[in-house]
Order: C-alpha cells, then structure tokens, then sequence
C-alpha cells in the first residue's frame, strides 16, 4: 500500500503540468461558471443584491406532484433551533384553525419506519430542508421546464404514442 503512495506522490511533478492549464507569470486562474462572472479567484466581484421575499400570502401552483410548496410570507428572524421551530406555531395540527394557516401535511408526522407520531417526525422537523421563501429572482441560467399538465395538454401531432 505504501509502495502506491510513493509511486503517486513520485508521479505528480509529471502528471500536474498535463492536467493543469499553463499560466502566465501574474496572471490568476479564472472560474467560469454560469453562476458567476469569470474573475480570478484573488479578485472579490460585488454579489447581486438580495432579491426581495414575495409577502402575498398566496399559494403557489406545483409544478410536480412531490414538490415541497414555497413559503409565500417572510420568515425572516424566524427561530428554527433544535428546540424552537416558530413554523409550527401557525402551521401545525393544533394551531391552524386560529392562524388559518394550512397544515403541514400527513407525511410530515410519519417516521422513516412507517409510523405515525403524535408530533412532527425529527426528520421533517427543519422546514427550510425543503421549503423555501418565494422570491421575485430571476433564474441565474436559462429553465425550459414545462410541468405534466402542459406535456399532456399539447397539440396532437396525429401520431400514435405506444
């Protein structure tokens, strides 16, 4: 085992300056991704501002039947602790008839063994895991996603589909 280590460790000095690209003296490498502009990693770009929560209180149509729903109201300074979930003050089984909020779903009080608690499940106990704030953002690259219902609903093309 030790043997292989040595011969990779020996190999490097080789094999690095075929695998990485060859840089002039001063000049940085450069990152290019769709998710930032190509800056050297020494320069430090301004990030975009923060795109505002959308605060409607309205529901936003799924495109997917599992498709956690988005949060339509600010949850900012919301407390989400080991010990405090300050979602489950409106939106769990006993305070939804006051807030008016709706109830976190069935799945979210049965455990990974099939068992429905009393409470919500440890594992569906951190909201934001899969539940997200609605924002006014525009897609960083690029979405052609279409949902089911506007596959289905497609013109006919005549042709038969088996």
């Amino acid at each position: 085992m030790n043997a292989r280590i040595l011969a990779v460790l020996a190999a490097l000095p080789v094999l690095l300056p075929a695998v990485l690209p060859a840089q002039s003296p001063g000049q940085g490498a450069s990152v290019q991704t769709p998710f930032r502009p190509p800056v050297g990693f020494e320069q430090e770009p301004v990030p975009p501002p923060i795109p505002a929560d959308v605060t409607d209180d309205r529901r936003v149509a799924r495109n997917y039947p599992e498709q956690p729903p988005v949060i339509p109201h600010n949850i900012r300074d919301y407390q989400l602790t080991l010990n405090n979930n300050q979602c489950l003050t409106c939106h769990s089984r006993q305070y939804t008839a006051g807030s008016q909020a709706p109830m976190i779903s069935i799945t979210h009080y049965v455990d990974r063994d099939g068992q429905t608690l009393g409470g919500v499940t440890p594992r569906r106990y951190f909201c934001l895991q899969c539940h997200v704030p609605q924002t006014v953002a525009q897609p960083p690259i690029r979405n052609d996603f279409r949902d089911v219902d506007s596959l289905i609903s497609r013109p006919s093309d005549g042709g038969d589909r088996r």
